[in-house]
């Protein structure tokens, strides 16, 4: 089987209909871009704003605010990688890297205005470093899918959700060694397929959550 190789441009005498259907469908996508009324990043073909029950169905800033702090980490991650590759100025890096402290401080303060119209945290960081550093600011998502972010927000939100959660589940074992040490001429009826077994020693039961 040989190869198939393309130089310069299609004749148009020569376009498949499929190919005359693309051309014509990008023009009327243009139109309606021209048109578009919608602020929303994905929103460039609309020509209305999105109804708002459908604003309050889709909505997930309600609760993935809490994702902020890992967010503008990742960014910020990400930013200083484009740098050193090249993709951005140490200038232009710096000040995203500034400008996402900034919006950083202003979450933690209670100072950032949530809005349900803005859907999520990732939408909401972005938009707002956008406002302040225009171009600047939209070169951040350079090499890194909407995906890429997420999923790395989850990664990071576990981490340290576990780093939070290991010394309180250390306090709860050690409260329940504390409780044995009072416990221990205490019998209480072990159970197997919830019927009695045999009898235990309290301390055992209360080990077993250790």
């Amino acid at each position: 089987m040989t190869g198939l190789r393309i130089v310069g441009k299609i004749p148009v005498t020569r376009r498949t209909s499929a190919e005359k259907w693309y051309l014509k469908a990008s023009s009327s996508l243009v139109n309606l871009r021209s048109q578009a009324v919608t602020e929303k990043p994905w929103g460039g073909v609309f020509r209305v704003e999105t109804d708002h029950r459908v604003e309050l169905f889709t909505e997930s800033i309600s609760f993935d605010h809490r994702l902020y702090q890992q967010d503008i980490a990742g960014s910020i991650a990400h930013a200083r990688m484009l740098a050193s590759v090249g993709l951005l100025t140490l200038d232009e890096a710096d000040q995203i890297v500034k400008t996402l402290e900034q919006i950083r401080e202003e979450i933690a303060a209670g100072k950032f205005e949530f809005r349900i119209g803005w859907e999520d945290i990732h939408m909401h960081i972005e938009r707002v470093l956008t406002e302040r550093l225009g171009d600047i600011g939209r070169k951040l998502h350079t090499a890194r899918s909407r995906n890429d972010q997420v999923a790395t927000d989850f990664r990071l939100w576990v981490r340290d959700a576990i780093d939070t959660l290991i010394p309180l589940i250390r306090k709860l074992q050690a409260a329940f060694v504390n409780r044995c040490e009072g416990d221990f001429d205490c019998i209480l009826p072990g159970y197997t397929h919830l019927r009695r077994a045999q009898p235990v020693l309290a301390p055992h039961y209360w080990l077993a959550y250790c």
